[in-house]
């Protein structure tokens, strides 16, 4: 699941009239790379929610349909359901348990290949060292056990790219629900783990950032 259905208020006045996943980076739109990679990872299906000038998304996602990879589109009301909202909502639409997550305002070369095929926790997460914007972290990792964490050394970040089971959403009626309050319940039962990732990996929420990556863009397509 791709979740793009955000509002991308700290992008604007750019996302009052571009949705975040269909900002460009190296020729591509940032949904696009995630598609692409997916589909080079195997993975058959995805399911893509939208909310902020969803059918804008929805559009550009036609392009796609020469593609093997299926899309299913779930709709939502804008800014009404939150992270894990959007992906409860969307359960009944994900064939696969356990089901790969990734924010589509997110810049990374992760290989989904890499993650596992299967989990015996409730959710499985990737991290990347603490950018320059987020230096206190989201959680620590030991022995593959994702902890919340502890002041902030050793702390990692949360890359917005997960492996997630059914159960940890269904258990809940839906509506409005963030995502925080569930990884750091699983983390306090030893129900999550995870992963580190070292490679390119960027949160694409500020002007700043957006304008970061471009130029980090630019210099990795420079012939070495």
């Amino acid at each position: 699941m791709i979740l793009a259905a955000g509002r991308g208020e700290r992008l604007a006045p750019l996302t009052d009239v571009t949705p975040k996943p269909l900002i460009a980076l190296r020729g591509k739109t940032l949904i696009e790379h995630h598609l692409l990679a997916l589909e080079r990872a195997g993975v058959a299906q995805v399911t893509v929610n939208v909310a902020h000038l969803g059918e804008r998304i929805v559009d550009h996602l036609d392009r796609f349909k020469s593609h093997a990879l299926e899309i299913i589109v779930s709709h939502e009301p804008p800014g009404a359901l939150e992270t894990a909202g959007g992906i409860h909502k969307a359960l009944e639409l994900i064939q696969s348990d356990p089901f790969i997550v990734v924010n589509a305002d997110v810049w990374t070369d992760f290989p989904f290949s890499t993650l596992p095929d299967t989990i015996n926790t409730d959710a499985h997460l990737v991290l990347v060292p603490n950018p320059p914007h987020h230096p206190d972290g989201d959680f620590s990792l030991h022995n593959s056990f994702v902890e919340i964490k502890q002041g902030a050394s050793g702390t990692l970040t949360y890359a917005g790219i997960g492996l997630y089971r059914k159960s940890l959403f269904a258990k809940h009626s839906g509506g409005r629900l963030p995502l925080a309050p569930l990884l750091n319940q699983a983390a306090e039962d030893r129900r999550l783990s995870g992963q580190r990732y070292h490679g390119r990996w960027m949160d694409i929420g500020t002007p700043q950032r957006l304008a970061e990556a471009r130029e980090r863009a630019d210099l990795d397509a420079q012939p070495s």
